[in-house]
C-alpha cells in the first residue's frame, strides 16, 4: 500500500462513516504527480475536490506529517479527463445539479449537532424556522459573522432538512457560481444556466462578500434572486459582513438582501465553546476529561473549525506514541502552533485587550493607581506580558513604572499562587490569554 492510500486509511478512523463512503472513499492519491513535499489527491468531480479540499486538507497534511516525519502540502483536485470535463449535454447539466444537489452538503451539519448559546442562539432559531418553512419565512435568511463561527454549518442544516423532503436543494458558494457563470457565458450557454439555478427549491450561497466590485456576476445573481424569491422559493446566504458593509454591491442587491432576515453569529462564549469541543468528541469519537477538555476552550481561537483540527492532531498522536491525552500530553502535542501565537504579541495589545475585558483605562494600569479592580487588572496585564511575549522582566517593570524587576517576579508569584486556589480565575486568565494571541494573529 503506498504512503497516499494509508494516509486515507488513517482518516477513515477520523471521520464518520457516512462522510469516509460519500466523500473521501473517492479520493484516489497520485502517486506520479506527487513529490516528496507535495502529496496530490485526484476527486472525480470538482465539486467534490472543492468540499474536501475545505474540509479535510489540514487533516491529510498532519497525518502525512506524523507518517513520514516530514511536512507535506496536500493538494485535491479534479481528476483531468472525460470524468472531469464539463459539457453542453443535458445528461451532464442534470448530473451537475445533482452533484450539487447530493454531494456537497455536509451529512454531519444538522441542527442537532449545532451548539447553541448566547452568540448564536438567535441565528440558530431563525434558520431552523427557515428550515421548517422555506420560501415562506425570512426570505432571504442572511447570516454574517467571522470565519468559523457557525454561517456554513446553519446554512447546510438548512439544505439538509429540506432535502430529505425531496426538495431540489443547491449549495455553493460566490466562487463556484462566478466560476459557472464564466464558463456558460464562454460556451454561450447561458440558458443552461439560467435553468439550473432558477429551477431550485432552495438556493444557499456562502461567502456573498465576493461579489464585490463583480458587476457582470452581481447582473446575473440579481435576476436568479429575483425569480427565485417571486417563485416563492428560499434563499440562504452567508457573509463575512451586513450587506450595507460590503463595498461595490449594487444598492438594489443590497436592498434585496435586507428584505428578509439578516442576523449575525458572534464569537462563542467559553461555556459554548466547551459545549462544542464536547459535541465534536462525541462526533469524532475521542474521549478527553474535563481539563483537557477546558485547555482546549481557552486556548482556540474563536474560530470553531480549529476544534476538528486539534481533536485530529491529538487522537492521531496517542495512537501512535501508544499514550493517553492527558493535560500534560495535549500541551506537549499543540505546543507549537501555540508558540506561533505567543512569537506575534505585542505589549500593547495586552494592555488594551485587559484594560477592556476588565473595564479600567490602559492609562490607570501604567499609574500608581492602587484600587483594588487597577491592582488586580495590573496584576494580570503583567501576568499575559511575560507569558506572551519576549520581554524581560526589567524591560516589563520600566513599561508598568515598576520600581524594578522584583515587583514583577512578585506579580507573577501571586498569581501563580491564585491558579492554585482558584479554578475560575485560572479559566478567565487562559481565557484571555487565547484572546489577545488569537486577536493579533488576526
Amino acid at each position: 500500500m503506498n504512503i497516499g492510500n494509508t494516509v486515507l486509511e488513517m482518516l477513515k478512523d477520523e471521520v464518520t462513516e457516512v462522510e469516509y463512503d460519500r466523500f473521501i472513499k473517492q479520493l484516489n492519491y497520485n502517486a506520479r504527480s506527487s513529490k516528496s513535499d507535495i502529496a496530490i489527491f485526484d476527486a472525480p468531480n470538482q465539486l467534490v475536490a472543492n468540499w474536501i479540499k475545505t474540509r479535510y486538507t489540514q487533516k491529510l497534511e498532519q497525518l502525512f506529517e506524523l507518517k513520514t516525519s516530514f511536512r507535506v502540502v496536500v493538494k485535491i483536485q479534479a481528476k483531468k479527463g472525460k470524468t472531469g470535463s464539463v459539457k453542453n449535454s443535458a445528461t451532464t447539466q442534470t448530473s451537475s445539479s445533482e452533484n450539487i444537489r447530493q454531494n456537497t452538503l455536509n451529512p454531519s451539519y444538522t441542527f442537532e449537532n449545532f451548539i447553541t448559546g448566547a452568540s448564536n442562539q438567535f441565528a440558530y432559531s431563525a434558520a431552523k424556522s427557515v428550515s421548517q418553512k422555506p420560501g415562506e419565512i425570512y426570505n432571504p435568511l442572511f447570516l454574517y459573522g467571522g470565519v468559523g463561527l457557525g454561517k456554513t454549518h446553519l446554512m447546510q442544516a438548512i439544505g439538509n432538512t429540506v432535502i430529505n423532503h425531496g426538495k431540489n436543494i443547491i449549495y455553493t458558494t460566490v466562487e463556484q457560481f462566478l466560476n459557472d457563470f464564466t464558463r456558460h457565458l464562454h460556451n454561450n450557454n447561458m440558458d443552461s444556466f439560467k435553468s439550473k439555478y432558477r429551477q431550485c427549491d432552495l438556493l444557499l450561497i456562502d461567502d456573498v462578500q465576493f461579489l464585490s466590485n463583480k458587476i457582470q456576476t452581481q447582473e446575473e445573481f440579481f435576476h436568479t434572486f429575483e425569480e427565485l424569491r417571486n417563485s416563492g422559493k428560499q434563499i440562504v446566504m452567508t457573509s463575512d459582513k451586513p450587506p450595507k458593509k460590503i463595498t461595490g454591491l449594487e444598492q438594489r442587491l443590497q436592498s434585496r438582501f435586507e428584505w428578509g432576515l439578516v442576523t449575525d453569529i458572534q464569537p462563542p462564549e467559553l461555556e459554548t465553546k466547551i459545549a462544542i469541543i464536547k459535541k465534536k468528541c462525541e462526533i469524532n469519537r475521542v474521549t478527553l476529561d474535563n481539563d483537557v477538555i477546558n485547555y482546549i476552550a481557552t486556548v482556540i481561537d474563536n474560530n470553531t473549525r480549529e476544534i476538528e483540527g486539534i481533536l485530529s492532531k491529538l487522537h492521531a498522536y496517542a495512537q501512535l506514541m501508544h499514550q493517553d491525552i492527558t493535560l500534560d500530553f495535549t500541551k506537549n502535542v499543540l505546543r507549537e502552533q501555540l508558540q506561533e501565537k505567543q512569537n506575534s504579541v505585542d505589549i500593547d495589545s495586552i494592555l488594551k485587550t485587559v484594560a477592556h475585558e476588565l473595564n479600567v483605562k490602559p492609562s490607570e494600569i501604567r499609574s500608581k493607581n492602587r484600587s483594588r479592580i487597577v491592582v488586580y487588572a495590573r496584576r494580570v496585564a503583567i501576568y499575559l506580558t511575560r507569558e506572551l511575549t519576549q520581554l524581560s522582566m526589567p524591560q516589563i517593570a520600566q513599561y508598568f513604572g515598576m520600581k524594578d524587576h522584583t515587583a514583577v517576579s512578585h506579580t507573577m508569584k501571586k498569581i501563580n499562587s491564585l491558579f492554585e486556589n482558584d479554578e475560575e480565575f485560572k479559566i478567565k486568565i487562559d481565557e484571555l490569554y487565547n484572546k489577545i494571541s488569537s486577536s493579533k494573529r488576526n
